[in-house]
């Protein structure tokens, strides 16, 4: 007790200052900020100094042209900032490199892209203060050139790559590709982020760092589960079997505190930037298959045990649910039931009246055989009882709004196969009747596919603030 009276007092004293954190960016012209003007102002290095203030020093070491590749034409390896980024001695190392690797010269290589990158993390990470090392993935390059710095090599090579590495490292990530594909009037060049994309990178690296986040958390061990490791977009993913079915849970680098999570109904791993996203800011993910039940007695009592064993080990007593297509049935009706449950409803291109689909007594073609899966699910023998069937999520609106969790539903407005019109949009209207709020977002031409946002941001923040993020 005398020490910490003593220590207070230390720091109370007139000129004393603790060490600021230190930072290192490590990266390419991106990183430099090569094109912008007044990069030493404007590049997100500068931008996030100014973000973080004073407790932090934020240094810029990169690389005009730079490589990851030993073997490219311009490795980073060789360079003048590579040694400075080391004397630094920083407490973080945000690496984005990739970008040049891309390049028709140094893709010859990119089999030793993933190593090359192990061997640059181990040199930061056997610094004597062992930084904390966060690899950020490459921005989309809209140029459909492939002489140069090239998008699908980017796309599907080094980003895939750069997530394999992650996995086998345990680094966390921070993805900026999907940050910017909404955005291709911030990198007017089709490369370099202008100052206003800059920007955008800086405050993704702010939040990163600034948020609240607890180490030692381990559900899979609080489950007592056994299961079979697979690499969900650099994350670690857990594949078991719960009740005769299959599930799945993805963990977080270092869990939020409270240990948020988002429930996925159904088609795992489909348009996963928001579940990626999430897991970023320390969510963990978890599906469970009840295909094809259609939310009956059967697959709520099934979650309901799956619920009560994630509980148990440590979630947080609400959860985000995400429902895709039909999953849009599963999540309204587990809500419906379990309303305490649930922190907030995504819904994307939902199924939310089964007449629509898989009847196809609308404007769709619909599902014949998923409509008589339907039937059996719920014990109905005839068709007039399948019309007469009170169940759809559109029937149960006044329950959903008494529960008072937020709804937030994305949607493709000429979707054919889950038409709006017989689904959301006369949902919305009778949520909204019964005095309830919905925040629907409008997809303009799009149809059924592809679900979710190119860049997830609005959901992310929809869930992050529904469950106090």
């Amino acid at each position: 007790m005398r020490f910490l009276l003593l220590l207070f007092l230390l720091l109370s004293l007139p000129g004393f200052s603790q060490p600021k954190v230190r930072i290192a960016c490590v990266g390419n012209s991106i990183t430099h900020g090569t094109v912008l003007p007044e990069r030493e102002k404007n590049s997100y290095p500068a931008q996030l100094a100014v973000l973080l203030g004073e407790k932090y020093e934020v240094k810029n070491f990169g690389k005009s042209g730079a490589t990851l590749l030993r073997k490219g034409n311009l490795p980073y390896w060789t360079s003048t900032e590579y040694r400075q980024a080391l004397d630094f001695q920083p407490d973080w190392v945000f690496i984005k490199l990739g970008t040049n690797d891309s390049k028709p010269m140094n893709r010859v290589y990119l089999k030793e892209y993933e190593q090359d990158y192990k061997d640059l993390i181990a040199s930061f990470q056997q610094l004597p203060n062992r930084p904390r090392v966060v690899l950020l993935t490459p921005v989309p390059v809209f140029s459909t050139d492939s002489t140069g710095i090239t998008a699908s090599a980017v796309e599907k090579q080094i980003i895939p790559a750069v997530r394999q590495v992650t996995y086998e490292t345990g680094c966390e990530v921070i993805n900026l590709y999907n940050l910017f594909l909404d955005a291709p009037e911030l990198v007017p060049d089709k490369v370099h982020p202008n100052v206003e994309g800059t920007a955008r990178i800086a405050r993704r690296i702010s939040e990163f760092i600034s948020r609240k986040e607890e180490t030692g958390f381990d559900l899979i061990k609080n489950a007592n589960l056994t299961t079979q490791r697979f690499n969900f977009y650099g994350f670690q993913g857990h594949d078991f079997t719960f009740q005769g079915h299959n599930a799945k849970i993805v963990t977080p680098k270092r869990a939020a505190p409270g240990h948020p999570w988002i429930w996925r109904a159904r088609f795992w791993g489909h348009e996963p930037q928001t579940d990626i996203a999430l897991l970023e800011r320390g969510f963990h993910v978890v599906y469970c298959d009840v295909a094809e039940l259609f939310g009956n007695d059967e697959a709520i009592a099934t979650w309901d045990a799956y619920y009560k064993l994630l509980t148990k080990a440590g979630l947080a007593p609400k959860s985000a649910m995400e429902g895709m297509s039909r999953g849009g049935v599963y999540i309204y009706r587990w809500a419906v039931r379990y309303p305490d449950r649930v922190a907030a409803i995504y819904a994307d291109a939902p199924v939310l009246d089964l007449k629509s689909w898989p009847g196809g007594k609308g404007k769709g073609s619909g599902g014949p055989k998923d409509w008589e899966t339907f039937k059996k699910d719920f014990n109905l023998k005839t068709e007039e009882e399948a019309l007469a069937f009170r169940g759809n999520p559109i029937d149960l609106t006044s329950e959903i709004v008494k529960a008072g969790f937020p709804l937030l539903h994305v949607v493709g407005d000429a979707d054919e196969a889950v038409p709006v019109d017989e689904n959301t949009n006369p949902f919305e209207q009778k949520i909204k009747a019964a005095g309830g709020q919905i925040q629907v977002i409008h997809k303009p031409l799009i149809g059924h596919h592809p679900h979710s946002l190119p860049n997830p941001q609005p959901i992310v923040d929809f869930i992050l603030k529904a469950t106090g993020f």
